[in-house]
C-alpha cells in the first residue's frame, strides 16, 4: 500500500445506538462477519436488554450523516462482555475502532467495571494486535467456537484501570 493508497483521516463522532440505526448496524455486521447478527438481536439489545450498551460512530459525508461503526458491550456488575465491534468496509483503517474503544474504557471505568472480555476469531490477527494495544491479553483458546467453520477462539481479557479523581 503506497502512501496515497492510504485512508484519510476522518472526522466522525461516537453516540449512543437509535432505532432507526438498526437497519445499518446489521448490515455492516453483515460486511465484517461470516456469522453476523441479525438486526432483531441488535434491537433485542436495544430496547430490552437493560445490561446492553450500544454505540455508533457517524461520519459526514458533506450531504449527511452515514453510520460507519457500531459497538455492543453488555455490563454485568463489575464485568463487561463486547458483543460486537464492526466497521464498515469503506471506513477501515481510519482509527474508528481505536476511538470507539477509548470511548468504551473511559465508560466502563466510569461504570465501575474491573474487566472486560470478548472473543474473536484465531486467524484475526489485526483485531487482535488492537484488542492488546488495549491492554487485552488471551486468556484461553475455546475450540471450534465459530460454527461456520469451527475456527476457535480466543478468549481475551483486559483489566480496565480505575478512573482517577482530578
Amino acid at each position: 500500500m503506497n502512501k496515497s493508497d492510504r485512508p484519510t483521516p476522518l472526522h466522525f463522532m461516537i453516540r449512543p445506538m437509535q432505532e432507526a440505526d438498526l437497519k445499518r448496524v446489521a448490515e455492516i455486521d453483515a460486511q465484517s462477519f461470516t456469522l453476523p447478527w441479525p438486526e432483531n438481536s441488535f434491537r433485542y439489545d436495544l430496547l430490552r436488554n437493560r445490561n446492553s450498551h450500544m454505540w455508533v460512530a457517524e461520519v459526514w459525508n458533506g450531504q449527511q450523516a452515514i453510520v460507519a461503526a457500531s459497538l455492543v458491550v453488555w455490563v454485568i456488575f463489575d464485568e463487561a462482555h463486547i458483543g460486537t465491534i464492526a466497521v464498515a468496509p469503506e471506513f477501515r483503517g481510519m482509527k474508528i475502532a481505536t476511538r470507539m474503544l477509548e470511548m468504551l474504557m473511559d465508560f466502563l471505568k466510569e461504570q465501575a467495571v474491573e474487566h472486560v472480555f470478548l472473543e474473536v476469531r484465531k486467524s484475526n490477527l489485526v483485531a487482535q494486535r488492537l484488542y492488546q494495544r488495549f491492554g487485552f491479553q488471551a486468556v484461553r483458546i475455546r475450540p471450534r467456537y465459530y460454527s461456520d467453520n469451527n475456527e476457535d477462539a480466543i478468549e481475551m481479557e483486559a483489566a480496565v484501570q480505575p478512573k482517577m479523581d482530578a
